[in-house]
């Protein structure tokens, strides 16, 4: 049986070097520390859905958004596949509230990172984004 594809989004926000992460209460990855973000619906582009993820997961408004990455995830059952667009984003200034399938949602410094259970390619995706030049 072929696994099911799923769209997603999700939003690397890096602000004052703090990463804004949410500790997700469903699978795929539940428990796990990963970006904001979820499944796009049917009628959405790939901007909305993450305007819409970010704001449900965070309670944080998307100010910019630009697509850094896609990534290919299989779920936890190996029965869905997740296409995961990656979009490097900024959000307004507000307080963080978790939301939505979201346990936890804050700002974490690197020392806090490295101490999380973060998914494989929200790692990854940070070590990339942290040797980019500012700008």
């Amino acid at each position: 049986m072929k696994p099911e594809e799923i769209l997603a989004v999700s939003a690397a926000v890096i602000q004052e070097d703090r990463v804004l992460l949410v500790r997700r209460g469903r699978a795929p990855a539940k428990g796990l520390y990963a970006f904001p973000g979820g499944r796009v619906e049917t009628g959405e582009t790939l901007e909305k859905a993450l305007a819409r993820e970010l704001l449900e997961e965070t309670g944080l408004l998307l100010t910019t958004a630009s697509p850094y990455r896609d990534v290919v995830l299989r779920g936890d059952d190996d029965q869905q596949i997740f296409r995961l667009t990656v979009f490097r984003a900024t959000v307004a200034r507000g307080p963080v509230i978790a939301g939505d399938d979201a346990h936890e949602a804050g700002w974490y410094s690197p020392e806090e990172i490295a101490t999380l259970p973060l998914t494989e390619s929200t790692q990854h995706i940070i070590e990339e984004l942290r040797h980019l030049p500012s700008g």
